[in-house]
């Protein structure tokens, strides 16, 4: 791949930790009880292996998600509005995900997994440009809603240990065969739905490994029940709160905007079928019994993508020759190009872009963004064949020629390397709700009250 393209921000820096909600270190004295030797000590809310969730962190948290919950309902019609489930069941669900939280975090630091202050600030960084600042600008605007910066940087520093753990536990597992791949290629031509977007929720009633037939036939009962209730008119969502096994319980089950081919395996063909409101009959997955409700659907539009296919050659200042004398030499290598050398052959010899030089300087067919902006826009002023002036960048400067233009949908290569992120995606769903239920059985979880 050539310099001039852009290196990509590390997964677990795309994180949207704009929307994660942060736990301050301070805890009510209520939640303090006396150490043998008379010092106040925190509660502890539950004992985590060799770790614990302090009492403080989950009276926190419930403040948290109890705003969140009362917002939403604010929101709603009041026609549209239902009772919160009880406070004992939302603080189990907290208590719960607090639990899972731990032990991700515990399983990170055993298997060596750690995030550097670079890659922090970096999604930091992103975070504060989402919302208008820089990063030295945050720890201000996050004063200013009362949040500590050290404590959201900590807790933001936990979040993405768990996203580099789930990529290593569960993305990084999820197998895709030849033939899952090959099908998918079939399926995405021939499948209508896959042009089209679905918003959708579920809800999970759990099924432990190691359940009995009586167990499964108990869980069975109780998702019927579930599906009785929102025949009856419950709200899905205050539903999930109240009784899903799912992570997503909290948000009233919600998994946000799918793209038809993107939609958990087990939904697939059910949600397809489905109008904008419906819920499904129960499902029986690996986990247990699901319900999902799909709450909008919208139809994709076709993006055409401007390509440019164009060759560079590349000189970079150094000890001896500064900035003014490398823009000289550039300029006189573009003399002998208009005068009639061939430019394949002085990329290969003289350009210090070493992986295009092989290949005459050709950079392939480059899309917006690919490039560097001032790179880019040069190339937009060009004619097709026509060789630039001089152009300065922060690798160098360039010479560089556009031979052809295109407006393009997909590439087979692009169309594969989706298909293979959409089964990834699939398969994920199921196996990260999995892996956290294996996570969560294996502890020692001692709850106290």
């Amino acid at each position: 791949m050539s310099i001039l393209r852009k290196r990509s921000l590390l997964a677990a820096a795309s994180v949207a930790l704009v929307q994660i909600v942060h736990w301050l270190p301070t805890a009510s004295a209520q939640d303090r009880e006396l150490g043998a030797g008379g010092e106040l000590l925190e509660g502890v809310a539950a004992v985590v292996d060799e770790g614990i969730v302090l009492k403080s962190e989950l009276s926190e948290r419930m403040s948290l998600v109890l705003q969140n919950l009362n917002k939403q309902q604010a929101e709603l019609p009041a026609d549209e509005r239902r009772p919160l489930p009880p406070v004992s069941i939302i603080e189990q669900q907290v208590l719960d995900q607090l639990i899972v939280r731990e032990i991700q975090l515990q399983r990170a630091d055993r298997v060596g997994i750690t995030v550097s202050d670079d890659l922090l600030n970096e999604a930091l960084s992103r975070v504060a440009s989402n919302l208008g600042y820089t990063l030295e600008e945050l720890p201000a605007v996050l004063a200013a809603q009362n949040v500590d910066y050290t404590a959201y940087r900590e807790d933001s520093r936990k979040d993405l240990l768990i996203e580099q753990l789930e990529q290593r536990d569960v993305i990084a597992r999820i197998a895709i065969t030849p033939r899952d791949l090959e099908q998918c290629l079939v399926d995405s031509d021939a499948n209508a739905s896959a042009g089209f977007d679905y918003n959708i929720s579920h809800i999970l009633i759990s099924v432990a490994g190691t359940a009995t037939q009586q167990d499964v036939e108990a869980a069975r009962a109780r998702v019927n029940e579930v599906r009785d209730r929102l025949e009856a008119g419950e709200d899905f969502a205050q539903l999930a709160v109240a009784v899903s096994a799912a992570q997503t319980a909290l948000s009233g089950g919600s998994l946000g905007w799918r793209k038809g081919s993107q939609l958990p395996t087990l939904f697939a063909d059910v949600v397809v079928r489905m109008k904008p409101g419906e819920f499904s009959e129960p499902l029986q997955s690996a986990g247990g019994f699901q319900i999902v409700r799909l709450n909008e659907m919208r139809g994709a539009q076709t993006m055409m993508i401007d390509q440019l296919h164009a060759r560079h050659i590349l000189m970079r200042p150094n000890e001896i020759l500064d900035e003014s004398a490398t823009e000289q030499k550039a300029r006189g290598i573009r003399e002998r190009i208009v005068g009639g050398d061939d430019f394949a052959a002085v990329a290969e010899a003289v350009s210090e872009d070493t992986a295009s030089a092989a290949e005459g300087g050709d950079l392939g067919w480059l899309s917006p963004g690919d490039t560097v902006p001032e790179f880019e826009q040069a190339m937009a002023k060009l004619q097709i064949n026509e060789l630039s002036e001089p152009i300065k960048t922060g690798f160098g400067w360039h010479l560089v020629e556009v031979l052809e233009r295109r407006s393009h949908d997909t590439t087979d290569e692009v169309k594969r390397t989706q298909c293979a992120r959409q089964i990834r995606a699939t398969k994920a769903e199921e196996e990260r709700e999995l892996w956290v239920r294996r996570l969560r059985d294996q502890a020692f979880v001692d709850i106290r009250r």
